[in-house]
């Protein structure tokens, strides 16, 4: 143990501390009494217990105690619904000192290899939710139970940039094999921070045994007293440190590759640390982990990733701007304009999460009946999933409905328009509304691009007009723009970050400026890489660009997963406004006009080759750029435009930008959504003449 309690006080002052207490309690059928150590930092389980110093010297105290007792076994739990979700990341931030750094590392390693080193055994009961550092101090344990009401069990570190630093490389693959240990930390991690189920961590054997939730402590105890007299043995899998190992790293490699691009050093540690386990010999593991989580710590990649991680967690939750939410109006019917495939998946999500009638209309009975059938067999297929009881299958089904007539709106809250992006079919949409729906009464559309302002200027009340912009697809990206014109009221606004809460979104405040924040930014790199392949960039070369960044995709396949028409459309509508920085392609007319979707095509072994019709309709100059070249270019124009932004107040900050771009375009939490990259990286200084962020946000402090 590297920290006194007065040293880990200095090195984390505003910890919020998880207290570890052991009692010793009686158990049927064993003679000597268990020590139970419980986790609990005062708070409920809306603010999860993590250990900093100040924690992991209580833990160790704890267990000096339990120790001391000479107990038949050592368990350890937490307070209701929560084991423990790690390290607190909230003191990580503000470490400067790389001595503090490596004792952090150490001491982690160092309290929990007690438990794994202990003569007497050791049990970890995880009755709740168990993630990053909770889930390696229950991996120390010699065995352990889980909840089946355990909500979220993961190893988040690569997700942030960092990997499992007090044990999860070394102890996991040696539990579970390296293959599966491959998926908990590395594969789960990149897939936007995939959760296990309880039921999967016991099948991969990360737990011993599932119980229920009702009477889990008094059930594991049981178990223990099983364990304890040998009447239970719980099995261990025979590990192949050979060619399954091999195949498991060489698996781990591709998919680090795949996804970041060599971008996160945290991922590419990940890694490395997984094929030193193959020995199983903690001590070099372990200082191998500490090594590198020390280095980690004071690296600018992962403060982004911790800033990204407060931004969703913390800002997400708090949108700026955002008036008093006692002005939201109640909201009991919900009428989309529309039922077309936007349609019918913003029906399928109010009814889900607003449990209200949600009523289609469109301009022919096919058209609804259509639309109302998509929704309904989107929720069939969540019943076929069982992620819904067949009676909330039925419920919902009975609210989703149809209509030609507008006056089924006449007793709706919230209308949202999802037809046509053009601006005069939405101002017709929104008139004949008017005549419709009660006064106060929220329309709101789901422009990508098109001025919120302008649609309602003919209105008699334009004041509850509000842009309520998704991104598709609508059940998966998190991200909800919200956009106030100029006329927007507080009570039409505040109606419409409730709905969004409602709706399980992370809402954004957005100025009414062309394409808002997202496509905007997505618009002017893609722009860019467009025009390069203009001026006779390769296809490849262009599309290759961007890669360092470790973006989720390249520029080319967003295009055609956003659609090309749509990506010219509102790449028109920005030109409309911006014309000096925002050019529309003559090749990319004819490639929409060519009814293409696609640059790329791909054989079966998933290799990707320009498309000969869209090779030949792409006339291209004789000026190409380099990989390098293009780069520079597009992320001076990000830099610029970010600027350009924050000067007009499309947004409030910097961090909103980042927010952005990470729920609404799946940018990674390592770069920091763009700002810190490009201020680490000095483009934002060279392009604008001074950064986005204060010196210590998003980096480390000086």
């Amino acid at each position: 143990m590297t920290f006194t309690a007065e040293q880990a006080k200095a090195a984390f002052p505003d910890e919020v501390v998880t207290r570890a207490t052991t009692r010793l309690i009686r158990v049927p059928g064993l003679d000597e009494q268990v020590a139970l150590i419980t986790l609990d930092n005062g708070h409920d389980h809306t603010r999860p217990s993590t250990f900093g110093p100040q924690g992991l010297v209580s833990l160790d105290a704890a267990l000096d105690e339990a120790f001391a007792a000479e107990p038949a076994a050592i368990a350890v739990t937490g307070k209701p619904f929560i084991f423990a979700v790690g390290a607190d990341l909230s003191g990580v931030e503000a470490i400067s000192d790389p001595n503090l750094a490596h004792e952090i590392a150490e001491t982690g390693h160092a309290v929990f290899r007690r438990l794994t080193d202990s003569t007497i055994p050791t049990f970890a009961f995880v009755n709740g939710a168990v993630m990053g550092g909770g889930l390696e101090l229950a991996l120390s344990c010699h065995y352990r139970t889980l909840s089946e009401s355990a909500a979220a069990i993961s190893f988040p570190e690569v997700f942030l940039g960092l990997f499992p630093g007090w044990g999860g490389t070394q102890l996991l693959p040696n539990l579970i094999g390296p293959d599966a240990a491959v998926t908990v930390i590395v594969e789960n991690a990149l897939n936007q921070n995939k959760m296990l189920k309880p039921a999967q961590a016991a099948e991969l054997g990360i737990a011993d045994e599932l119980l229920g939730s009702a009477d889990f402590l008094e059930q594991s105890l049981l178990w223990l007293s099983k364990v304890v007299k040998g009447e239970v043995s719980p099995a261990r899998r025979e590990i192949d440190r050979g060619a399954g190992w091999d195949a498991a790293i060489a698996r781990a490699k591709a998919i680090v590759d795949g996804k970041t691009k060599g971008a996160s050093p945290g991922a590419t540690k990940a890694v490395e640390l997984l094929e030193l386990a193959r020995a199983n010999d903690l001590d070099a593991g372990y200082a191998a982990e500490t090594q590198a989580l020390a280095e980690l710590l004071m690296d600018d990649t992962l403060r982004a990733g911790l800033y990204s991680f407060n931004l969703v967690n913390k800002r997400a939750k708090r949108p700026a701007g955002a008036p008093d939410k006692s002005l939201a109006r109640k909201v009991t019917k919900v009428g989309v304009v529309g039922a077309g495939l936007m349609a019918s998946q913003l029906a399928l999500l109010f009814v889900r999460r607003l449990k209200v009638p949600v009523v289609l209309t469109d301009v022919d009975q096919a058209r609804v009946d259509k639309g109302v059938s998509s929704a309904h067999g989107e929720i069939d297929k969540l019943l076929g999933k069982k992620r819904i009881s067949p009676d909330e299958a039925n419920r919902l089904k009975a609210l989703v409905s149809g209509s030609l007539d507008k006056a089924a709106f006449a007793d709706a809250d919230f209308v949202i328009e999802a037809v046509f992006e053009e601006m005069g079919v939405k101002q017709q949409v929104f008139g004949d509304l008017e005549n419709h729906v009660k006064p106060e009464a929220i329309l709101a559309t789901n422009t990508s691009s098109l001025s919120v302002s302008e649609m309602a200027s003919k209105l008699r009340h334009p004041e509850r007009v509000v842009g309520f912009h998704f991104f598709n697809p609508v059940a998966v990206l998190p991200l909800l723009e919200i956009v106030r014109g100029e006329k927007t009221d507080d009570a039409a606004l505040a109606t419409a970050f409730a709905v969004g809460k409602q709706l399980k979104k992370s809402s954004v405040l957005v100025k009414d400026a062309p394409a808002f924040v997202v496509n905007r930014l997505l618009l002017r790199f893609l722009g860019e890489v467009l025009t390069a392949v203009d001026e006779g960039t390769p296809f490849d070369v262009a599309d290759r660009a961007l890669e360092p960044l470790g973006l989720p995709m390249s520029p080319l396949t967003l295009m055609q997963l956003v659609g090309p028409a749509i990506a010219l459309h509102v790449g028109e509508t920005l030109h409309a406004a911006f014309p000096d920085r925002f050019a529309v392609s003559e090749n990319l007319k004819k490639f929409v006009a060519s009814g293409k979707t696609a640059v790329w095509q791909w054989d079966d072994k998933g290799n990707a080759t320009v498309d000969p019709e869209v090779a030949a309709l792409w006339q291209q100059g004789d000026k190409p750029s380099t990989a390098e070249e293009l780069r520079e270019r597009a992320l001076a124009a990000i830099a610029e435009e970010i600027r350009i932004m924050l000067d007009e107040g499309v947004v409030a900050q910097p961090q909103d930008i980042d927010l952005c771009l990470i729920l609404g375009a799946g940018w990674p939490f390592w770069l920091g959504g763009i700002t810190p990259y490009l201020d680490r990286t000095g483009v934002s200084a060279k392009v604008t003449g001074k950064p986005f962020l204060a010196p210590g946000v998003a980096s480390v402090p000086a």
